[in-house]
């Protein structure tokens, strides 16, 4: 267990023994840190820690799926595990009602469940490079969304109400397959950075003339016939 790392009110940093009885002031885990530690399951330490638990993080190891026990942690605020062999977002992923960060990036994942509209306190998704072909309908109702990476997947097109993401800062949707944009987008009206780089767009499309507030636009490597500022 030398891969670990814990922070608590004490800031004890040391081995995590499974099953160890704190005696006298409590223990309060807080953070746990597994990243590049050759697992392919998430310790069952984990759990322990389910009421206190805010911040997990799984990175660069073999893990393949969540165990339902990790979403009893209601108390997890990020959880970021990146650079492994998920194939799928299971459903009871809507349990983690503090959720404000989610990584999930180069991974299999092929889709988000519909009931990730339960997370409603995501501010930040990083999803890039997983095979995601399309977001669900449920995806445009994470209201408190401020920044959405969705770089190299397979998205071919965007939810028609994703406009409802009125809170969007960043939207990164680089080497996809997008060739258009839903109207709806007139609404992110606090969106700054937008980057469409790598996608198969022919024209420029219409409703980024009513994001008034963008000021980073990325469109290289597109099929673009009319540049902008020519007739």
């Amino acid at each position: 267990m030398q891969c670990l790392e814990m922070t608590t009110k004490r800031k004890i940093i040391g081995r995590l023994v499974p099953c160890r009885c704190f005696r006298g002031e409590e223990e309060i885990i807080s953070v746990l840190d597994y990243s590049h530690c050759s697992l392919q399951h998430v310790p069952k330490e984990v759990f322990n820690f389910e009421r206190t638990l805010e911040e997990l993080y799984l990175d660069a190891n073999q893990i393949e799926e969540l165990p339902k026990q990790l979403f009893n942690c209601q108390a997890l605020r990020k959880l970021s595990i990146p650079d492994n062999d998920l194939s799928s977002l299971p459903t009871t992923i809507a349990s983690l009602v503090n959720l404000k960060e989610l990584d999930i990036s180069k991974n299999g994942v092929q889709e988000f469940p519909e009931n990730i509209k339960c997370c409603k306190c995501l501010t930040i998704i990083e999803a890039s490079v997983n095979p995601i072909s399309k977001l669900p309908d449920g995806f445009t109702q994470l209201l408190n969304l401020t920044q959405l990476y969705l770089n190299d997947a397979f998205l071919e097109f965007l939810p028609a109400n994703f406009g409802r993401l009125v809170k969007l800062r960043i939207l990164e949707l680089r080497e996809n397959h997008l060739k258009t944009l839903p109207k709806s987008m007139h609404k992110l009206a606090q969106l700054e950075r937008l980057d469409l780089g790598n996608n198969e767009f022919n024209e420029l499309p219409e409703v980024l003339d009513q994001i008034q507030n963008l000021r980073e636009l990325w469109m290289d490597n597109n099929a673009l016939q009319v540049l902008p500022g020519e007739s």
